[in-house]
């Protein structure tokens, strides 16, 4: 169960890794590209933590779909668990684990509610299965049965013309997106014998002070 890393650039991330506006913009998009490429699973999944009212935090994977100059987008039902936690208390954390690349990126920061522009665009973009799913889930909500769910799910196809009709499909109005705006973005990349590169990038007053950490 322990695994010796140091295989995939080790000494590679430094600060000096880390350039433009923002600092982290680049070199993220530029590793996220070569997960893609090494055609790891899933490489936009992310662990996204929120807290809720008691402050206990929730840790779930979600994708994301989204990432710019202002921070990292993903998508939910506002009535999630996850929605609620943003509700009361709108921070979270986000950490994209590539382990097979030996490389972790993890974000940290305030969390706001994109447009609605912005959500129907993306809306759009899902197949009509997707779409029918999202508006029959009420994601987080106990459900007798697996047979229950799917019920469900047929019923809200039949209203809708059926899954492969050809009507459009109005985004719910609890269900959008949400940008992590970070002020805190972490690069991690394995070392041998643990002495892994990490390297943060905080805002500070407006601007960005990078550092090297000690693993």
């Amino acid at each position: 169960m322990r695994v010796s890393y140091g295989g995939s650039g080790t000494g590679g991330l430094t600060p000096d890794s880390l350039s433009g506006e923002p600092v982290w913009l680049e070199l993220f998009e530029r590793w996220l590209a070569e997960g893609v490429s090494a055609q790891i699973p899933e490489p936009n999944a992310m662990v996204v933590a929120t807290v809720d009212a008691e402050g206990v935090p929730a840790t779930r994977t979600v994708l994301c779909k989204g990432v710019d100059a202002r921070g990292i987008v993903f998508y939910t039902n506002h009535d999630s668990d996850k929605g609620r936690d943003i509700a009361t208390h709108p921070v979270a954390s986000a950490t994209f684990p590539w382990i097979a690349m030996e490389r972790q990126v993890h974000f940290r920061g305030p969390v706001t509610q994109v447009s609605r522009e912005e959500t129907r665009a993306y809306w759009t973009t899902r197949p009509r299965g997707s779409q029918l799913g999202a508006i029959a889930s009420q994601q987080s909500r106990p459900i007798a049965s697996r047979a229950a769910l799917e019920e469900q799910a047929a019923d809200v196809a039949r209203r809708a013309g059926g899954v492969d009709g050809d009507a459009p499909i109005d985004v719910p109005d609890n269900w959008g997106g949400y940008l992590i705006a970070p002020t805190v973005v972490e690069f991690w990349q394995g070392g041998a014998n643990r002495l892994h590169d990490r390297v943060r990038a905080s805002l500070v007053d407006g601007r960005w002070d990078v550092s090297r950490l000690q693993p």
